[in-house]
């Protein structure tokens, strides 16, 4: 810390006691230590053990309007360090470490420096926008020991790995870790898949080898492969980092690593499962920054975005969002939670485990461990006085129920289901044992939703529109419409021919007709007639839309939505 951020901030201590980190006492001893020995006050709570570095840069942070990055968490990108030399790194106690599109972020004691941001700036030429975060300086030391004089590459990595002896003794050890190739290479590999975007990691053992897959806009893609005999080891350091026991490799297990990539906090759900050629590690990426966007940035499109936000302005009912796993669905609820959370309001929920941690919203999660399931925990929390109830998954009678009881006692309920469509909601719950007259009256709306590829705007083609295409989008013949695109592939889009991903909803409102028909138990034809009378618009009409406007391709909407029902129609 330096005397800088004292001057921005002279009354830390009085902060600290508000935000409940320190207590009075403990402020009223590092005074008097100050003045026996001056020094920054934090230096001397951190020194006393009353508070650790990062809770200090926090509210540092926090108070002056700064990001701050906790770095004994964080994983350097290599192309960052590689863009200032280790001399220069230490001589400004600076750590370069994120380096994305033409932006370098680097942690610094005191983000003020001016001296020594225009100094980095005349060394990356003025070409770079730099971009500060408030970091300890001890971590900061110890980071530039860590992160630089070491090989931080995939490529790199996987080389040393494949030329070198590994010490498979010293790969949990506290000291040293990073000059441990496979501690670097399980690093690199996960901020490689944060980079790039990807939702899931997978560690698949063969017979003979191992292969590195990513999930990417909801593909895998095979990144690399390695011989088999490095997998114990790499088995060894994800268990270590997750929490699990590194003995147990015939059961399946659970845990969690939190990281800080590319300058954030990134979380990963780890699942082990035992199969013929070893244990099986699939790492779910749990990036906040990514997977909480606002209602508005959902792309639902005007109309189906006001018919959402007037569901949601009913005090009392229950809203779901349906769709196959990796859809989106947790997303768009949070997404509705965020514009919901207000301290006016009690927002409870109950997730098979939570996901992102949002402040102000009561998180807990059911797991068998702690014998709290969904049904018995909605009627725990129905005691907590809420508001607004989340509840992961309906997976059962149980569940249903409760959650039922709960938008019958004026409660607002939001849940998912697994289903094909928005009106697959109805039979699915009469099916689990709901019945009609409940249904009738307490389901506010659904949201059936899918997730497809956006085609890469640098290299996407031109594609005549036939017989069959015309048939399948429902282009009318008097429509002047000759061309739709399609997939190519570059070296932006890494010849995938796609890049991103766009939201297909359809949202589906219910009003005292539709619950008419639900009540005695109606034909889905009759819901579905009744539901285009006043407008709703399916998952084959929003696909066609994004055909149509050029954002995506026929084949990639084929794939996640059946449009064969308008070859029957037609």
């Amino acid at each position: 810390m330096t005397t800088t951020l004292l001057k921005k901030q002279p009354r830390l201590g009085e902060i600290l006691i508000q935000k409940g980190v320190t207590t009075t006492d403990q402020i009223d001893i590092a005074l008097t230590e100050q003045k026996r020995k001056p020094d920054y006050l934090g230096k001397i709570l951190v020194r006393l053990g009353f508070a650790t570095e990062a809770i200090i840069n926090d509210v540092i942070g926090g108070v002056i309007g700064q990001e701050s990055v906790d770095l004994s968490l964080a994983v350097a990108d290599s192309e960052a360090v590689s863009k200032i030399p280790k001399e220069m790194a230490r001589r400004l106690q600076v750590l370069p470490i994120n380096f994305t599109g033409n932006t370098l972020t680097i942690a610094m004691a005191d983000v003020f420096n001016v001296v020594a941001l225009d100094q980095i700036n005349a060394y990356l030429g003025g070409r770079v926008e730099v971009i500060p975060v408030l970091a300890g300086e001890a971590e900061i030391e110890k980071s530039i020991d860590q992160f630089y004089g070491f090989e931080l590459s995939v490529d790199g990595i996987l080389h040393e790995i494949e030329t070198g002896e590994i010490d498979y003794q010293s790969l949990d050890a506290e000291t040293g870790e990073y000059s441990q190739p496979v501690v670097r290479l399980v690093n690199a590999l996960l901020s490689d898949a944060v980079k790039r975007g990807a939702s899931d990691v997978h560690f698949e053992p063969e017979e003979g080898f191992l292969r590195f897959r990513y999930r990417i806009d909801g593909v895998l893609r095979q990144i690399r492969s390695l011989h088999k005999n490095y997998w114990s080891a790499i088995a060894v350091r994800l268990k270590v980092m997750s929490g699990m026991d590194i003995a147990e490799t015939r059961a399946p297990q659970d845990g969690r690593i939190s990281l800080s990539l590319s300058g954030r906090r990134v979380d990963f759900r780890v699942s082990t499962l035992p199969t013929v050629h070893g244990e099986n590690i699939v790492l779910r990426v749990l990036d906040r920054q990514k997977g909480i966007v606002s209602l508005d940035d959902l792309n639902l499109g005007a109309e189906n975005l006001n018919l959402l936000k007037l569901m949601v302005a009913r005090p009392e009912g229950i809203i779901l969002v349906t769709g196959p796993t990796g859809s989106g669905k947790t997303t768009t609820l949070y997404s509705i939670l965020n514009y919901l959370n207000d301290e006016a309001v009690n927002i409870m929920t109950l997730e098979d485990p939570v996901e992102y941690p949002t402040t102000m919203i009561r998180q807990t999660s059911a797991s068998e461990s702690t014998r709290l399931d969904f049904a018995n925990g909605i009627r725990s929390m129905m005691r907590q006085d809420p508001d607004i109830i989340l509840v992961g998954e309906i997976r059962d009678e149980d569940t249903a129920s409760m959650a039922f009881r709960a938008a019958m006692t004026g409660h607002q309920v939001f849940s998912t289901l697994h289903t094909n469509s928005a009106l697959g909601a109805i039979p699915r719950l009469l099916d689990i044992g709901v019945k009609p007259d409940i249904l009738a009256g307490n389901i506010i709306g659904v949201i059936g939703q899918r997730l497809i590829r956006k085609l890469c705007s640098h290299c996407k083609a031109p594609q005549e529109i036939g017989d069959l295409e015309r048939t399948l989008l429902g282009i009318k013949s008097t429509d002047r419409q000759k061309s739709i695109f399609r997939a190519k592939g570059c070296r932006i889009c890494e010849n995938q021919g796609y890049k991103g991903r766009i939201a297909l909803m359809e949202v589906l409102r219910f009003d005292h007709e539709m619950d008419d028909i639900i009540a005695r138990r109606g034909t889905a034809r009759e819901l579905m007639r009744m539901a285009l009378s006043r407008g709703f618009n399916p998952l084959a009409e929003a696909g066609s839309a994004r055909v149509l406007d050029g954002s995506t391709s026929l084949e990639e909407v084929s794939r996640v939505v059946d449009l064969t029902s308008r070859l029957k129609q037609a």
